[in-house]
């Protein structure tokens, strides 16, 4: 069932079905996201269940924007480092998740157990309305990993939500998601900044704005072992149906020259398509060809929903053009190598 993310009594209405530990389906400018009550253990095992997803991978919270989240933030964290205050007051509303010690007896299975927890303030006026709704019902935080199934590629419109699950969820529908990719994390948990997971905020901006180096995940657990779970950070995540296949410009059109060569004696045609930022030549009338953006921003924003359209067209691969080696590309080069393990 889809709400109005505009409409003030659509926005009330899903703030009583998360505060009476329903699932609700809201917009942020990353991604969509499977609401529950953060502090309803009940509530928040219907996201694991929803999305077939283990119990142990945490959960980010979503938090509404008073003081920055400073007020939510002191109910689900024990303590908030410097530098985790400097990340708040520089990126939050925005893309920017914060992985902070746990208060006991709060967040547990939202946490995945861990005494760690991953907190959010998203830039996203309908969700900022629907949080603060929810808190005025003593909804302190929205427990909202991306609306989707257990690893497949993430939503970012609300059609998207419904083809995932269908009539039976409620969806608060927002509109298209500005950023389209996951929001950045930072593990604050350690002492130092670690980046577990890039996103729309790079680690220079990081650097600048904590007063420090950031160190990458790999530093990470060389300081310290038993370093906590994050969300969207396995190996394999982000996948479509179709097998994904990574090449740069060379070997993909070398790929699509001997496809063409191959012709309809090649045996039975598979529809592939085509995501490149290159030109392509010779392209065989069973490929889908999609331009990628030279803009790795605007590249970001359409991944997601390019994957879902290659799905929809009945595709059986999906060839990429390896995005360019620059930090800048960092966070969609991120997605689409887990997407092709």
């Amino acid at each position: 069932m889809l709400l109005d993310g505009l409409s003030d009594a659509a926005i009330h209405a899903a703030a009583v079905a998360l505060a009476a530990g329903e699932l609700l389906a809201f917009p942020t400018e990353t991604v969509y996201g499977l609401g529950a009550d953060a502090g309803n253990d009940r509530a928040v095992e219907k996201i694991f269940t929803a999305k077939g997803r283990p119990s142990d991978h945490p959960l980010i919270v979503h938090l509404d924007d008073a003081q920055r989240g400073r007020a939510a933030v002191a109910h689900f964290a024990r303590a908030v480092p410097d530098f985790a205050q400097r990340l708040m007051q520089a990126f939050w509303p925005g893309p920017l998740t914060l992985i902070l010690p746990r208060r006991a007896g709060v967040g547990s299975l939202a946490a995945g157990g861990q005494d760690s927890i991953g907190l959010r303030c998203p830039d996203h006026p309908v969700a900022q309305q629907l949080l603060r709704a929810c808190r005025t019902l003593g909804v302190m935080g929205l427990a909202g990993p991306s609306a989707n199934q257990f690893g497949r590629v993430s939503s970012t419109t609300a059609a998207h939500v419904r083809s995932e699950f269908g009539d039976r969820l409620l969806i608060l529908d927002g509109g298209a998601c500005r950023v389209g990719i996951e929001s950045t994390i930072v593990d604050c948990s350690r002492g130092v900044p670690v980046l577990l997971r890039p996103g729309a905020i790079g680690p220079a901006q990081l650097e600048v704005a904590c007063g420090q180096p950031v160190l990458t995940r790999e530093q990470g657990q060389a300081l310290q072992q038993g370093a906590p779970r994050a969300a969207g950070t396995l190996a394999a995540h982000y996948a479509p149906r179709a097998r994904l296949r990574l090449m740069d410009a060379k070997a993909l059109q070398m790929a699509l020259d001997e496809l063409h060569a191959q012709g309809p004696a090649g045996g039975v045609l598979q529809r592939i398509a085509v995501y490149a930022r290159s030109a392509m030549q010779t392209v065989p009338a069973q490929v889908l060809l999609l331009e990628m953006p030279q803009d790795a921003v605007a590249t970001a924003q359409q991944l997601f929903a390019t994957l879902r359209r290659c799905d929809d067209s009945g595709c059986a691969q999906v060839w990429v053009e390896t995005p360019p080696a620059t930090p800048d590309w960092d966070a969609v080069r991120d997605r689409l190598h887990r997407a092709a393990v």
